[in-house]
C-alpha cells in the first residue's frame, strides 16, 4: 500500500520535463526492473540549484520519488543536495513498500550523477561525491537497502 503523498506525487509529479543546456544532467537506470531516471539541474555561480527537472521512465514509485527528490534539492546548494539521501526520499514520501525501496535509492543516484556531470564540466571537486553508477543494481548489491 502506497501513502498519500506518494500517489500524490504519482499523479501530481512536481518538476517534470527537461532544462535546456543544463548544467548538470544524470541518468540512472535498474536493469532488474527496467527504471530510467534522468535529472538535470541548473545551477548558478553561487552553486545554488535554482531550478531542476526529471524524465523518469518506471513505475509510480520511481516517479513519485524522482518528484520527491526534485523538491527536495531545489534551492539548495550542491552540497545540501549531495546529503539528499534515498532514507531521507522515502521519509518525506512517508514510507514505500520494502520492494520499492529501491525506487528511492535511484533518485538518490540519479541526483549524485547530475552534480557529477555538474563537477566535471566546470572542473571542480564536490567534496564526498564518488563517481555514481549507471545501474543501481551494482549499489545494491553492495550495502543492504
Amino acid at each position: 500500500m502506497y501513502s498519500e503523498k506518494v500517489m500524490d506525487h504519482f499523479n501530481n509529479p512536481r518538476n517534470v520535463g527537461e532544462i535546456e543546456n543544463a548544467s548538470g544532467v544524470g541518468t540512472v537506470g535498474n536493469a532488474k526492473c527496467g527504471d530510467i531516471m534522468r535529472i538535470y539541474l541548473d545551477v548558478d555561480e553561487n552553486q545554488i540549484i535554482q531550478d531542476v527537472k526529471f524524465k523518469t521512465f518506471g513505475c509510480g514509485a520511481a516517479v513519485a520519488t524522482s518528484s520527491m527528490a526534485t523538491e527536495l534539492v531545489k534551492g539548495k546548494s550542491v552540497n545540501e543536495a549531495l546529503k539528499v539521501t534515498n532514507k531521507a526520499v522515502m521519509e518525506a514520501l512517508d514510507g514505500l513498500p520494502p520492494i520499492k525501496v529501491h525506487c528511492s535509492l535511484l533518485a538518490e543516484e540519479a541526483i549524485h550523477a547530475a552534480l557529477w556531470d555538474y563537477a566535471e564540466k566546470n572542473g571542480i571537486k564536490i567534496e564526498g561525491l564518488e563517481k555514481p553508477v549507471n545501474d543501481i543494481e551494482e549499489k545494491i548489491e553492495d550495502e543492504d537497502y
